[in-house]
């Protein structure tokens, strides 16, 4: 494992760093105040090649590794969570899904758009009632002839709104039953497709979460990603990769707060002196600066494992379970350093505090992470 930065990254990361002064950091503030979904921004983003970071070119994507998507993943997080969450849900989620368990005729027909940023997608996995415990879900479908008929609801769905393709699970089968869930392809201008409900969220504001309903939605059985009944098991590795990418927005939000409390303490002076050169404070940073390391090789070997074809479900869900709450232990110290002013929207270490506590809860609480190691350590 190569824990150099190869050229791709190197272009990858001046590249960001270029975009996000432009495009990005003069609108996040109010993105995130006014709750906007810059929609036009995905875009932009997905004419640098990073809608499809791991589709490969014959689909019209960038044909990079998950070395390449961690590094656009935890870049863009630096600057703005929000938009980092937004990319890697778009990325691993729903043109995750179709490039990994689609037939050619679907990936053809959909991961060209998803890969430019013409089309945003999203995936419908969350009910209402139904988090961890995705067997127990209500949204149905049922064969009618040549078509599927779904039926039910899904929310904290990303881009639940302006999404314009849907990976949408749902039980063909009983409750309860693995073998009883299927995947679909569903596109939003489908008239038995709305948009419900939009989150008003502590932080990553200028993500959309909304709710989907499905009313007598009709599709054709071309719709069906895979076999019937394989879709629960589908999702559960799609999730491995999806840990990844919650890990890489972890540790950019992370070191985006850690970059700021740095300066920060450099320049902030109290009692006749740097504020940095105080103990306390130091030693604060020196576990910062350890544990962001830490989380970065958690991060690269699982990346390293799944593009190498290994199991990565353990070390996908160690990277997600530290990273996450490493997201948030770094955030909330970035504040203390930074004082009063710290919880004041002026500055940034408010915003990465508020962004961070999503990563503990989106795809796989951490006391799921714990479940899956512990299952998997003790098997």
């Amino acid at each position: 494992m190569d824990l150099n930065y190869t050229e791709n990254q190197k272009i990858i990361l001046e590249t960001i760093k270029e975009f996000s002064k432009r495009e990005i950091v003069p609108f996040m503030n109010e993105w995130d105040e006014n709750q906007i979904f810059p929609l036009d921004l995905f875009k932009k983003i997905g004419e640098l090649g990073m809608m499809g970071v791991l589709v490969p070119e014959e689909y019209g994507g960038a044909g990079f590794s998950y070395d390449e998507y961690v590094t656009i993943i935890s870049e863009i997080s630096t600057i703005c969570g929000s938009i980092g969450l937004s990319v890697a849900a778009h990325n691993s989620l729903c043109t995750g899904h179709i490039l990994k368990f689609g037939n050619e005729e679907q990936k053809k027909k959909y991961l060209p758009k998803l890969a430019s940023g013409q089309y945003l997608g999203a995936w419908a996995l969350t009910e209402p009632v139904t988090g961890s415990d995705a067997m127990r879900m209500n949204t149905t479908a049922k064969k009618q002839g040549d078509n599927w008929l779904i039926n039910g609801s899904k929310n904290f769905i990303t881009h639940g709104s302006s999404g314009d393709v849907i990976v949408v699970v749902a039980r063909t089968g009983e409750l309860g039953d693995s073998r009883g869930i299927s995947a679909f392809i569903v596109d939003s201008s489908n008239p038995g497709v709305t948009s419900g409900k939009k989150e008003n969220k502590l932080g990553m504001r200028a993500s959309e979460t909304a709710e989907i309903i499905f009313n007598n939605c009709i599709i054709s059985n071309d719709a069906l990603i895979g076999e019937i009944g394989e879709g629960f098991i589908q999702s559960m590795k799609i999730l491995d990769g999806g840990r990844i990418s919650i890990a890489a927005l972890s540790l950019g939000i992370a070191k985006g707060a850690y970059n700021a409390a740095l300066k920060y303490s450099q320049e902030r002076s109290q009692f006749g002196k740097k504020i940095s050169n105080f103990q306390s404070i130091s030693f604060m940073l020196a576990d910062m600066a350890t544990e962001i390391n830490a989380a970065e090789l958690l991060i690269y070997k699982s990346a390293y494992l799944i593009n190498n074809n290994k199991s990565v479900t353990t070390d996908s869900a160690m990277a997600k379970y530290f990273s996450s709450e490493l997201a948030v232990k770094i955030s909330s110290q970035a504040v203390q350093i930074f004082g009063g002013y710290g919880f004041v929207k002026d500055f940034p270490v408010e915003k990465f505090y508020r962004d961070s506590k999503l990563c503990t809860i989106g795809e796989g609480t951490s006391q799921i992470q714990k479940l899956v190691i512990s299952k998997n350590i003790l098997s």
